[in-house]
């Protein structure tokens, strides 16, 4: 199979899309796979408003056609509904050459926050994108259901996985984090609006509240809740170390699709405590004991209260949040991206017709 991977989402950015794709496209070559990409670093770029980290190609189309035209893939797979995945889309459609694209984020409600204006004036604009793709990849069933009820119904199931060599139970422990009053909660992601992290740092609950990542609404968290740990953005063995130091993983968001740093906290031995939502709740099910196979016992706490959430969580064995997170693989993950490329191959859903 010859695959271009267009997206808009690539390092340096520091996120669970671009680990997502730069860890599949890793495993596709181990496994003799032959991938191009077509990635911002290969365009003029501008930062996106709101997010200066994050840089956007400026009018990539006839760069694409040109770096496409050349490479001539059997199959494309678009990650993102930015400036180049419409691109590719376009190239596509005009070379009736089949592809697949992923619903990573929930653009319409991360619009909205940042706007003011309904996410409902945005579906549209989600559902033209995905209508031409021969599947639209997925991490959970909810969130296949969720497009389905709104008119994107071609999905394929594609979960995430980890790195269990780093991430892992036994290890060291994150010394600054291990000083702190007990019980230690830790949050780890972009420091967003779209995060909802003030649900995580108002919850009434007593310990020590850690917050690991960078972004746009660090500065003003800081200000607002001093009593807050923030320690920016940590990588490797040093966020491992962090996750494996926490009493409780809070993960507050409401938007995310999956959330890569549930099962990362989970294979650490860190329950987690959800709001029964998109991602999570796939991840750690209603009752807290798995999605897909569930356990015997709990890994975790899912309320519509947060605070309960912790609390539940607080009551969690460590081995059991290990024994949920060992679930999860990039083997697994890329076997279930593979299949769903393959299918895409051999089928038709009117591709031309569709645009």
């Amino acid at each position: 199979m010859k695959l271009t991977l267009a997206t808009d989402a690539w390092l340096p950015q520091v996120n669970g899309v671009v680990r997502s794709l730069t860890t599949t496209l890793d495993e596709l070559t181990r496994r003799g796979h032959e991938v191009d990409t077509l990635t911002p670093d290969l365009f003029l770029t501008v930062p996106m408003p709101g997010y200066a980290s994050i840089r956007l190609a400026m009018a990539p189309r006839f760069g694409v056609r040109r770096m496409l035209d050349r490479t001539r893939p059997d199959i494309v797979h678009i990650a993102t509904e930015g400036p180049i995945g419409w691109a590719a889309r376009g190239w596509c459609l005009a070379r009736g050459v089949p592809f697949t694209s992923a619903f990573h984020t929930r653009f319409p409600e991360y619009a909205a926050v940042r706007t003011g204006i309904s996410a409902e004036r945005f579906w549209p604009i989600m559902q033209r994108f995905h209508a031409p793709s021969q599947a639209v990849l997925v991490s959970t069933q909810s969130m296949a259901s969720e497009l389905a009820a709104r008119g994107i119904g071609h999905t394929r199931r594609w979960s995430r996985g980890i790195d269990h060599t780093l991430f892992r139970a036994e290890g060291p422990r994150h010394p600054l984090m291990a000083a702190l009053p007990g019980p230690v909660m830790l949050n780890v992601g972009r420091v967003a609006p779209e995060k909802n992290l003030e649900a995580f740092l108002d919850a009434d609950v007593p310990g020590s509240k850690v917050v690991v990542g960078d972004g746009p609404a660090l500065e003003s968290l800081k200000r607002r809740y001093p009593q807050v740990h923030f320690l920016g953005a940590l990588a490797g063995k040093e966020l491992a170390s962090a996750y494996r130091t926490a009493d409780c993983f809070v993960f507050p968001s409401l938007t995310d699709t999956f959330g890569l740093v549930v099962i990362e906290a989970l294979a650490c031995g860190t329950p987690v405590a959800s709001f029964p939502v998109t991602g999570p709740v796939d991840i750690l099910g209603h009752d807290g004991c798995g999605g897909d196979e569930p356990l015997a016992r709990p890994a975790g706490g899912v309320d519509e209260d947060l605070a309960e959430a912790i609390r539940a969580a607080l009551k969690v064995e460590r081995m059991d949040a290990a024994a949920l997170g060992a679930q999860f693989s990039w083997e697994r993950a890329t076997d279930q991206f593979l299949a769903a490329l393959t299918a895409a191959l051999e089928g038709d859903r009117g591709l031309l017709s569709a645009a």
